[in-house]
């Protein structure tokens, strides 16, 4: 750890620090009151009664079987952090002595809201939510803003929330969700994962050109919790790596989507997972297209296939049990393959040149890190990323979740990349201030306007123009 604090490293820098991704930890009770006023006693019923709200229990003699995604996740024993998590006035008040100029609010309860698999529900959820966050940080919008939780079960209720949170509540951040359970399409299927910008049910686009007329960035706060990552007894083994996997599924589908070609103007930001997975997407996404774009793609089509020529050569240098099979091989070889309709998968990505991925890829995605990771500084390894490229990693404190044992401590614990020289200080200055304030006010110039970076903020924007 630093021996500086954090408030003394703040002190001697020339830029503010904005934190990305701090976390409210909600006053259960004042919510329900906001639900019961969206949609009446029976509606905090019904919530009390989801089925993700039970994920949290483990009793044997509970016949509800499910993942182990929240087994002691509230700090505890700092009782004052605790506390400044959970009210907006003493969170305020502590921010300088975090380090930390400004900062953005994300859920913690709230980001199940859009998870409900009842409609009805689920919007109400998210509607409480935002009217409750909304309330909670307006007195204190000079140091902090509060992102609005946006269901996204079909375009219809996002565009709903979207108008409503921003327009009408004055909310300058959204979280949407990532993807939804769909139901199976047979009766003996299994349920299907949809990604909403590649192979949905729905067509997201009128979304994505809302989040631009808003003048909202599309962030992401999702946990892949299946598959693999949901097991029943170890809260542990389903954490490690799950927002990582969350954020990748997302970020590579708008990309395969085609949504960043699309919508040149929206940005995407992907939060806590780190910039790791990111890093290796990017150059696999590269090695890909470079192999199987639409130009490409013939190479690997089966009428290709000479197979004369393949039986001569099996026929020199096969073994004694592979030349027996001489003749069931050419048939083999010689069956018509089935056509497929559009073999090229990048279709919706219409590049001519690998290095297209700087503006479609690196310019379009923000990437939260935490303070403690120390493989952010691979996102500004510009000699090792394709096109030396510098990925826009941002730092997120998670104030407010377990992984932070002391918020006095997190901008400080950020600060040891550059005491360790492993990130310079210019590329400090882009992960703690700059790469936060393009994300934001690249959607909305007035992003900062009324907050105590403006000035700073206006500055900078000038600068890099």
């Amino acid at each position: 750890m630093s021996t500086q604090s954090s408030a003394k490293i703040r002190e001697e820098l020339d830029h503010p620090i904005v934190d990305a991704d701090a976390h409210a930890v909600e006053a259960t009770p004042v919510l329900l009151d906001y639900l019961a006023e969206v949609g009446g006693a029976a509606m905090v019923d019904r919530y009390r009664r989801a089925p993700v709200k039970r994920q949290f229990l483990l009793d044997p003699a509970d016949p509800y079987w499910t993942k182990d995604s929240g087994s002691w996740v509230w700090p505890t024993r700092n009782t004052l952090d605790r506390a400044t998590a959970t009210l907006p006035s003493l969170y305020a008040q502590r921010l300088d002595e975090f380090g930390i100029d400004f900062a953005l609010v994300y859920p913690s309860e709230g980001l199940f809201a859009n998870q409900l698999a009842d409609d009805e529900l689920r919007v109400a959820c998210c509607r409480a939510y935002n009217c409750y966050i909304a309330d909670a940080y307006r007195p204190f919008a000079d140091r902090m803003t509060p992102a609005a939780v946006i269901p996204m079960n079909n375009p219809t209720e996002a565009l709903d929330e979207l108008e409503h949170a921003v327009r009408t509540l004055g909310l300058k951040v959204v979280v949407l969700r990532s993807y939804i359970a769909r139901p199976a399409l047979t009766a003996d299927g299994p349920p299907r994962l949809d990604l909403l910008a590649l192979g949905s049910d729905y067509d997201y686009d009128p979304v994505w050109a809302k989040c631009v007329e808003l003048g909202v960035a599309a962030t992401f706060h999702s946990s892949a919790i299946y598959g693999s990552r949901a097991q029943v007894s170890n809260y542990v083994y389903n954490h490690i790596g799950v927002l990582g996997a969350g954020g990748e599924a997302i970020c590579k589908a708008l990309f395969m989507g085609g949504v960043t070609h699309r919508f040149p103007a929206l940005n995407f930001a992907f939060l806590e997972g780190g910039v790791g997975w990111a890093v290796s997407l990017y150059a696999d996404l590269i090695g890909h297209w470079q192999r199987r774009n639409g130009e490409r793609i013939s190479d690997f089509d089966p009428a290709n296939l000479d197979t004369d020529l393949f039986m001569r050569l099996v026929s020199r240098y096969g073994d004694e049990r592979t030349r027996a099979h001489e003749v069931t091989l050419r048939e083999m070889f010689s069956r018509p393959q089935p056509a497929i309709d559009n073999p090229d998968n990048f279709a919706a990505v219409p590049m001519r040149r690998a290095k297209e991925m700087l503006e479609l890829f690196v310019d379009r995605f923000w990437f939260g890190c935490e303070a403690d990771d120390p493989v952010t500084v691979h996102a500004f390894d510009r000699r090792a990323n394709p096109f030396g490229a510098a990925l826009q990693a941002v730092f997120g404190s998670d104030n407010g979740h377990w992984d932070v044992p002391d918020m006095a401590q997190v901008v400080a614990e950020a600060w040891e990349l550059v005491e360790r020289q492993i990130m310079s200080p210019d590329d400090f200055r882009d992960f703690m201030f700059t790469n936060p304030l393009r994300l934001h006010a690249g959607m909305n110039p007035e992003f900062f306007t009324g907050t105590r970076i403006e000035r700073a903020a206006r500055a900078e924007l000038v600068g890099s123009r």
